[in-house]
């Protein structure tokens, strides 16, 4: 039986243990998460069940797709003779609200009376505090009339309120309570609701802003091609997958009537630049409405001018943006952060890479304004020390990240033997990324800006980058690119699997895809379910560490595309058939990051202990190895069938509806 059940829905979602509890009162360890969560906030910090002042032994619990759980308890009432005589069910929904149905049916012999008591509290808490340990109580108002109990929380315009809906309930501050009698056989049931709001500069948010949850998951199913394969592992998580972007789906407040997924739960669940761009990219030919959705969202938040405390520079995309206290207070700094150096430059790729894949031109033309201030930080503010690459220093020193790339926790730069490298860094990656700008903002700018000049100019830059890049960042000894230049100029040569992105961005010479790829596919860095952070026999390689040994999907995936882009099928096909395999240990939805362990050491693959589950860019990590895997590319016909050969087996794929790319001039 699981030990947490986790609802998602619509931006909202609740967490609680095998029992359908909440309790986190004196609890500050950093990532204890329970509760019920909206915008940033835990709307529910306690909801407890008793049964005559005891609880009852778990018996089952199970989440019926993303947003519905049963609970299934089992105890004695009265004088317990009989052991189990009574089983109570909690059928739990996330909707628009959350609401709870109880069910106590007595099966013993003769009639039993007891007192069913539902214990409640909401202390608004930060989503982010919660992540840090940080939790802090807030100064929170209670309410009651009639049937219903209301918990406020006010900072001037920002409100949130949770409201308790017991009919029929004896109801105190923090408790409904029942007295039920029942017959032998009998069966008793009452259903709970619970409200969130939301207030903040002037605008409402009632709660989750989706409908009903399964005629929304229906309707937008039915919209995302079919998939028809004898290989039951993809099949399985192509379907999962797809319920995940259901679950993680909620409406940005800048782009109406659009969807788009959080980046993760629980940490995620918000607007995120690195975190959305890469999912855009993985699921385009999918769900191109995300891809449209990202693009707008980001602009509109694009900064316009430095701003120390967040990191901002202009034409700079957002890290993150965040909406709960800590933020609408300014005592964190995310109302948004832009402390990342790879997004801004992941916004170019994936513009051209919406347009190539749907010939929207009109997007194209709108955005151009966004793309050129986009352009001109990769170009200028980018670069913090005139080295001529993308670095990353935080001028927030205590709040800011300490790294700004995707592996962005503070001490993911290392040495081989740990040490870490000193500010300002910048990873290989970032400058693969930064190469690929240049030439994507070239196409842009001769298909559809109107401006040969700018293209011509981006074009030689680019070149001359390229091969300054492949002079600087090569260890010839190794074979490999080096992780990162440091503050003082120095290469980082800890081998990592940054480089494996260097094929995805296509600055890496032919002559030197051999080595890399053995290194890639080498068991130093290949654990048997993907590629590691960092390769094994270094003293930095930890197979719990968070970028510093795990195994990360959307990593995998963006190397697979790489290996794909330079002929290196078999590899990319290895790649996917590893993860796909090790799905099917997390129900086929893969978690943020495994531990990266040797397969042959470990029974099944194993999740890192505070991996996100749904996770947008590791559920979009199959949709990018299925577009690998039969070969997809812009302006595929709506039907599609290939056999694909993984590990010397081979397996039929097609894919039915795929989305038709439309004409530049029909798309408004």
């Amino acid at each position: 039986m699981a030990e947490r059940i986790r609802l998602v829905f619509g931006g909202a979602f609740a967490d609680s243990d095998e029992r359908g509890d909440v309790d986190t009162r004196g609890r500050r360890e950093r990532g204890t998460m329970q509760g019920l969560f909206f915008r940033d906030a835990r709307h529910l910090s306690r909801w407890r069940l008793h049964v005559d002042g005891r609880t009852w032994e778990p018996l089952d619990a199970d989440a019926v797709g993303y947003n519905r759980a049963v609970f299934t308890l089992g105890g004695a009432i009265g004088d317990g003779i009989d052991g189990i005589d009574a089983i109570l069910t909690r059928e739990r929904r996330l909707g628009a609200a959350m609401s709870e149905r109880f069910t106590v049916t007595n099966h013993a012999p003769r009639e039993r009376e007891l007192v069913l008591c539902l214990t409640f509290d909401a202390d608004f808490a930060d989503l982010l505090d919660i992540s840090h340990g940080q939790a802090q109580d807030q100064p929170v108002t209670r309410t009651v009339s009639g049937d219903r109990v209301r918990f406020a929380y006010r900072q001037g315009d920002f409100c949130r309120t949770t409201t308790v809906c017991a009919p029929d309930a004896e109801l105190t501050g923090e408790s409904a309570s029942y007295r039920i009698r029942l017959p032998p056989g009998g069966r008793w049931t009452t259903e709970v609701r619970v409200d969130m709001l939301a207030e903040a500069h002037g605008h409402t948010w009632p709660g989750p802003n989706l409908s009903d949850p399964a005629s929304e998951a229906q309707d937008w199913l039915a919209d995302t091609p079919r998939l028809t394969t004898d290989w039951p592992d993809l099949d399985r998580a192509y379907r999962r997958c797809l319920a995940d972007f259901a679950a993680l789906r909620f409406h940005p407040d800048v782009v109406a009537r659009s969807w788009m997924p959080g980046a993760g739960v629980p940490w995620y669940m918000t607007l995120f630049g690195r975190d959305s761009l890469i999912t855009s990219y993985q699921t385009l030919p999918f769900l191109p409405g995300l891809c449209r959705t990202t693009l707008h969202a980001l602009a509109s938040r694009q900064a316009q001018h430095r701003d120390d405390e967040r990191d901002a520079e202009p034409g700079k995309i957002l890290h993150e943006l965040r909406h709960g206290p800590a933020a609408y207070s300014g005592r964190r700094p995310q109302s948004p952060y832009y402390g990342s150096a790879d997004a801004t430059s992941l916004f170019l790729i994936v513009l051209d890479e919406y347009h190539r894949w749907t010939g929207d031109a009109a997007l194209v033309r709108e955005l151009e304004p966004a793309a050129r201030a986009a352009l001109r930080w990769v170009e200028e503010f980018g670069d913090l020390d005139g080295s001529g690459y993308i670095k990353y220093q935080t001028r927030n020193p205590e709040q800011g990240l300490a790294n700004q790339c995707w592996k962005d926790s503070p001490v993911s730069v290392l040495y081989p033997d740990g040490r870490l490298a000193p500010l300002p860094r910048g990873t290989c990656e970032l400058q693969g990324y930064a190469y690929d700008a240049r030439l994507r903002c070239a196409r842009l700018a001769r298909a559809v800006w109107g401006d040969a000049g700018l293209a011509d100019r981006l074009e030689r830059d680019a070149a001359a980058f390229r091969d300054r890049f492949n002079t600087d960042f090569w260890l010839a000894a190794g074979g490999y690119y080096a992780l990162a230049i440091d503050g003082d100029r120095r290469l980082v040569p800890t081998l990592a699997s940054n480089f494996g992105q260097l094929l995805w961005s296509g600055i890496v010479p032919p002559e030197r895809v051999d080595p890399l790829v053995g290194h890639l596919m080498g068991d130093a860095l290949f654990s048997g379910w993907g590629i590691r952070t960092v390769a094994t026999g270094q003293a930095v390689y930890n197979p719990v560490a968070y970028h510093n040994g795990t195994v990360w999907p959307h990593d995998n995936s963006l190397i697979a595309a790489g290996l794909a882009r330079y002929g290196r099928h078999a590899e990319a096909n290895r790649i996917a058939g590893s993860l796909l395999e090790a799905s099917a240990s997390f129900g086929y939805s893969l978690p943020e990051c495994l531990t990266g362990q040797d397969r042959r050491e470990t029974a099944r693959p194993i999740r890192y202990p505070e991996a996100c589950s749904p996770q947008a860019w590791a559920s979009g990590s199959v949709l990018l190895l299925l577009r690998l895997l039969i070969g997809l590319e812009p302006a595929c016909p709506a039907h599609v069938r290939r056999d694909v050969l993984v590990d010397g087996k081979s397996w039929s794929v097609t894919l039915d509806g795929l989305p038709a790319r439309v004409d530049a001039d029909d798309r408004s």
